[in-house]
């Protein structure tokens, strides 16, 4: 169900992830939250970091915030999203390396790479039980918004996301008669349900929207197009992931990969899956990373604009440049998206999250008002009100020219 962005024209939001302060190098490494919490020094850090990246955003005229997934180890290469789950739920032991055949061919690489180190240091959990939620160390995601929601001063709604339990089983291995080492359906349906308890949680906390990130569907459809059981299976999957949230704003997230900023795929594509996320899964809004690519998947959605039963978050700056967008460019990006997209459908996004190590918090905040800018360059010339942005506000910048403050400042040799 809208709720957020119900009558909102462009929203302007962040994926999700954001770059730490440098202050900030606690961590909860598998810890329980409230354990945690109790370290006076740890409980500073993480509430003041909150609050500081709650600040960032609401400064960069975001309409949508996000908690910064500060909730998240700074390990290596985000390695977090995936593991923050898989260290508190039952059925998980011993963090290993993967064997050989333990990963999707498409995921492997040479020796010299990147993605290689990246691949060949995270270490994974074994499957040694059935899979379950712990009520001794939960997800504690209602606390975790709670915690963001109050820091928002302004009021606007703090979007909470987590991964979804699809992306969780590609690195896992049963060892326990409980799963099949092959067939991974059984270990999905039992991750998405152990994730539906803290998701329903989250939602009877009151937030107001809540983004499931990386459903695997559009990897198998883009991929694999001829695995039309596990397509369907994992359709159901995902519906049953996000069983009873139908009054929270539901948003689906997808890109293709983002550990250490790096592009993990070759040859992806949305037109095999486009109509499973628009059409069979429940949800309200669709992100789709799209400006790693010039928008060159936008024509998709022609067929759609004028029956859209999903709001559209269009990625309009990508997470893997260093170049800090100007607004101008953003606004073009937003009218070509508005050519197959109606402007009550569409929602300013980024193609993915700023804080798998790699990014740099100036830039990310600068990528990210320049959306904020760029949707009010739009509004202006669709005739309707623009938003307030903080950041772009000429009395409010850290330092103006001598000239304009002359009571403190030696007077200019022009006058």
């Amino acid at each position: 169900m809208l709720t957020a962005t119900k009558d909102l024209m462009l929203p302007a939001t962040v994926t999700g992830s954001w770059p730490r302060p440098r202050w900030y190098d606690g961590g909860l490494w598998g810890r329980p939250l409230d354990t945690a919490l109790l370290d006076v020094h740890f409980r500073e850090q993480f509430l003041d970091a909150h609050s500081t990246v709650i600040a960032d955003q609401e400064r960069a005229g975001l309409d949508i915030l996000t908690n910064g997934d500060y909730h998240l180890d700074e390990d290596f290469a985000g390695r977090s999203w995936h593991h923050y789950p898989l260290q508190r739920w039952k059925g998980l032991e011993h963090e290993e390396l993967q064997y050989e055949r333990s990963r999707d061919r498409l995921l492997e690489f040479p020796a010299g790479t990147l993605m290689n180190e990246i691949e060949s240091t995270w270490r994974w959990p074994r499957v040694v039980g059935k899979v379950e939620h712990d009520p001794r160390n939960p997800l504690e995601y209602a606390k975790l918004w709670r915690i963001a929601q109050a820091r928002a001063g302004s009021g606007k709604p703090v979007k909470f996301g987590t991964c979804s339990s699809q992306v969780l089983s590609i690195f896992l291995d049963s060892h326990t008669a409980e799963y099949d080492l092959e067939d991974k359906k059984q270990l999905i349906w039992d991750m998405a349900g152990a994730m539906n308890l803290e998701l329903r949680q989250l939602a009877a906390a009151g937030a107001k929207v809540i983004q499931i990130e990386e459903p695997t569907i559009h990897f198998v459809a883009c991929f694999y197009p001829d695995q039309t059981e596990l397509l369907d299976f994992l359709v159901n999957a995902f519906n049953h992931e996000v069983e009873g949230l139908d009054d929270v704003e539901l948003w689906i997230h997808t890109c293709w990969g983002n550990p250490n900023m790096q592009k993990v795929y070759t040859g992806e594509s949305y037109a095999n899956s486009i109509e499973i996320y628009l059409e069979r899964l429940k949800g309200d809004v669709w992100t789709v990373e799209a400006t790693e690519n010039q928008l060159a998947e936008i024509d998709l959605f022609k067929p759609y604009a004028g029956r859209l039963k999903k709001k559209i978050a269009v990625g309009m700056v990508n997470h893997r440049t260093l170049q800090a967008d100007m607004a101008p460019v953003v606004a073009a990006r937003v009218r070509r998206a508005l050519e197959v997209i109606p402007a009550d459908k569409l929602i300013l996004s980024t193609d993915c999250g700023f804080g798998r190590q790699g990014f740099t918090r100036t830039i990310a905040f600068y990528k990210t008002t320049a959306i904020a800018q760029a949707r009010n360059i739009v509004l202006k010339e669709l005739g309707l009100e623009e938003r307030y942005v903080p950041a772009a506000d000429p009395s409010l910048q850290v330092d103006v020219l001598p000239d304009q403050e002359p009571l403190t400042h030696l007077p200019s040799p022009w006058k």
